[in-house]
Formats: structure tokens, C-alpha cells, sequence
């Protein structure tokens, strides 16, 4: 499979920038540097650079080090994890709110049948 399609193999400028604490200066040093492939891409009339990630990784590693990368990497992974468990806790209230309406009214309707 072609990497620029496999899901996860490829982030956006903007995310690089967020993610890995790159500036746009240092994404486009190393675009035309030729060690960071891109391709452009554009959402409702937006353009944006798209950027594989192993290729990202690589020149934090080498502008700040393994150590940061990995921090980075970390924080990424537990923000995406906060965000997982809110969904989850949200979807957790609503089935439970869900099941009370269901529960009472099948409390209501033994009672009637008596």
C-alpha cells in the first residue's frame, strides 16, 4: 500500500506545527532541503501541506532530539485519550439517562397491569 494513503502515515502542516512543536520556517527548511516529502492538498478551497509523518518524526528528532520527540509524542497520545474518555463519559450519560426512561416505563406499565 502506498504510504501516502495507509491511515496515520500522513499529518497536515498545521497538525506537524501543534503535534510536534515545529514552525512553518523549520517545515519549509526542510521541504526544500529535500528531507521532508510533501504534497499539496486543499479542503474547501484551503491549501495545506501534507507530510508523512515518519518523515516529521525524523527532522524533530534531528532539530531537537529523541527525548522531545517522544514528550511530544506522549502529550499527542494523551490528548487524544482525553478526548476518547470524554466521548465515552458523554455516550456513558446518555445510555444510562436512556435506561432509567426505559426502566420507569416498564414500572409504570407492570403497575397498570395489576
Amino acid at each position: 500500500m502506498d504510504e501516502w494513503a495507509r491511515k496515520g502515515a500522513t499529518l497536515s502542516d498545521k497538525t506537524a506545527r501543534e503535534e510536534y512543536g515545529l514552525t512553518q520556517d523549520q517545515i519549509e527548511e526542510a521541504i526544500h532541503a529535500g528531507t521532508l516529502q510533501y504534497r499539496l492538498a486543499s479542503m474547501h478551497g484551503n491549501p495545506w501541506l501534507r507530510l508523512l509523518r515518519r518523515d516529521v518524526e525524523n527532522l524533530v528528532k534531528t532539530l531537537h532530539g529523541d527525548r522531545h520527540l517522544r514528550e511530544r509524542q506522549a502529550r499527542a497520545e494523551l490528548a487524544r485519550i482525553d478526548r476518547e474518555l470524554r466521548r465515552l463519559r458523554a455516550q456513558l450519560a446518555e445510555l444510562e439517562q436512556r435506561r432509567d426512561e426505559l426502566d420507569d416505563e416498564l414500572r409504570g406499565s407492570a403497575r397498570d397491569a395489576r
